[in-house]
């Protein structure tokens, strides 16, 4: 007969290594998505999966972290090194990402550890703690504010960055094209022989 606690056990020391391995990319802008993370990470080794993590603090569906798990620890610790070492940017944008290595607490399906638990209850005025529960949520309140706050510069300052970006990169493709064009219908060479430039095939 199988013994629930071993079982608890069990998936919870798997977990454990699902952690070991996992890395913690924060700061990322909202146009990131799972597949370009995927591509700007793979390079480095084999990325199991990315998840997202909610931003519960605004009200906004914009997260700002994600979970990457890795094939192996040492894959994950190479990351963590080299983004510490020297700016990793994605989308363009000048807001470089940081990495960590994950937590037990960044994961909201993570197991319950064996042998602990948690309980919650409601204080009331009279508790000795609630003059301090009070303060916490005071504090949540104005950081809830803060980060609202924050959180609208950037996106703002990302989309005034954005819209250039977007424009140089098809100008620069509308010049490649041109390019393109002038060497299939020999244009540049009678330009070149206009000018008395010499061209190479090579």
């Amino acid at each position: 007969m199988r013994n629930p606690i071993d079982d608890e056990a069990k998936a919870y020391a798997e977990f454990d290594e699902k952690v070991k391995r996992t890395l913690l990319i924060d700061n990322l802008s909202h146009h990131v998505t799972a597949q370009m993370l995927k591509s700007a990470l793979s390079q480095f080794g084999i990325i199991i999966s990315v998840k997202f993590i909610p931003n519960y603090i605004i009200l906004q569906d914009i997260p700002q972290a994600a979970l990457v798990e890795m094939k192996n620890k040492h894959q994950a610790e190479y990351i963590v090194n080299l983004i510490k070492k020297q700016p990793f940017m994605l989308c363009g944008i000048p807001r470089p990402v940081r990495a960590e290595f994950a937590k037990h607490a960044n994961f909201a399906d993570r197991p319950k550890r064996p042998g602990k638990s948690i309980t919650v209850e409601w204080l009331k005025p009279n508790h000795p703690n609630f003059d301090v529960a009070k303060k916490l949520k005071n504090i949540v309140k104005k950081h809830d504010a803060e980060s609202s706050a924050l959180l609208k510069y950037q996106l703002e300052e990302e989309e005034m960055l954005v819209k250039p970006q977007e424009e140089m990169l098809k100008n620069n493709y509308r010049k490649y094209e041109m390019i393109e064009k002038s060497l299939e219908d020999s244009s540049c060479y009678r330009l070149a022989g206009y000018y008395n430039i010499t061209l190479k095939d090579d």
